[in-house]
């Protein structure tokens, strides 16, 4: 079947348990269009440096790509103190692994799902998307049968090089008090725990010591004003990734800092939410 065409649906927004560790649920929250169907789904990511925020931190943008015909399913997953790196990377693997046996009940289709996500979750949304299958991941059974892999990755400022984040935010440090440093580090020592952690977990250096990776194409979104997110680092992952043979769409707003794609009343913004929801009814 081809990629249905954007339509203007109207959305009904449910929060559904898809995992559970202990007693602590976790929440999906699904934006499901009215119509006809079966839709595309996509699994979103929220950032917050891998330990803050939760699914309801992108909803203006899961609004508006659910209302284009697109089921979205806005993940909480583990976050420090309950779980440092891979915990969440399980979760997330699991849910897209859900989210494929729940199709039906979201009139959704399990055979066009991708990911998507922002800042930290735009990095984890690439991690997973490269290792749909790595064992760790993939640890949580789960009947049906189903992997991991998706047929599109969306990044929205990604770190998409944790441990190069890490230096630069170090070096950033040194300069004094009320950088983004203060606001970073801590979350990277929480989550990752070691550098050595955030060189294994890391799509761009993943790809530079030639991992055999999965390769969807990628849309890849960023402003040039970026202070937390350094340029070098998605230059670097472009390249790695074109060398390695995937297809990217890089996206560049004249925008300062991150979230503009969440304001649809802004040029950047309205850009950007067209661009996602045109890629992905043409990938996804």
């Amino acid at each position: 079947m081809t990629p249905s065409t954007p339509g203007n649906h109207q959305i009904q927004v449910q929060d559904v348990e898809y995992l559970r560790h202990g007693d602590k649920p976790l929440l999906a929250r699904i934006f499901q269009p009215q119509g006809a169907g079966p839709f595309p789904m996509m699994v979103s990511l929220h950032g917050g440096a891998w330990c803050r925020e939760s699914r309801m931190t992108d909803e203006a943008i899961h609004e508006v790509l659910a209302k284009s015909g697109v089921v979205v399913a806005s993940l909480d997953f583990r976050m420090p103190p309950d779980a440092s790196y891979p915990g969440s990377m399980i979760d997330i693997n699991y849910a897209i692994r859900w989210l494929k046996a729940r199709a039906k009940d979201f009139n959704g289709r399990a055979d066009r799902v991708g990911v998507m996500g922002t800042s930290s979750g735009g990095h984890q949304a690439m991690l997973t998307a490269m290792r749909p299958r790595d064992a760790r991941y993939a640890s949580l059974p789960l009947a049906g049968g189903a992997d991991a892999s998706v047929r599109c990755a969306i990044l929205l400022w990604p770190v998409i090089d944790p441990l190069g984040r890490y230096r630069y935010a170090k070096e950033l440090q040194k300069a004094g008090p009320g950088s983004i440093a203060d606001r970073v580090l801590p979350s990277h020592d929480d989550y990752w725990k070691t550098e050595a952690a955030m060189e294994e977990g890391n799509p761009v250096m993943a790809l530079e010591r030639g991992e055999k990776t999965e390769m969807p194409p990628v849309l890849y979104l960023q402003a040039t004003k970026d202070q937390a997110h350094p340029r070098p680092h998605l230059d670097r992952f472009v390249a790695a990734y074109g060398k390695a043979g995937g297809a990217l769409e890089l996206e560049l707003y004249e925008a300062d800092g991150s979230g503009f794609a969440r304001k649809g009343d802004t040029p950047a913004g309205a850009q950007a939410q067209a661009r996602i929801i045109e890629f992905v009814h043409k990938h996804c």
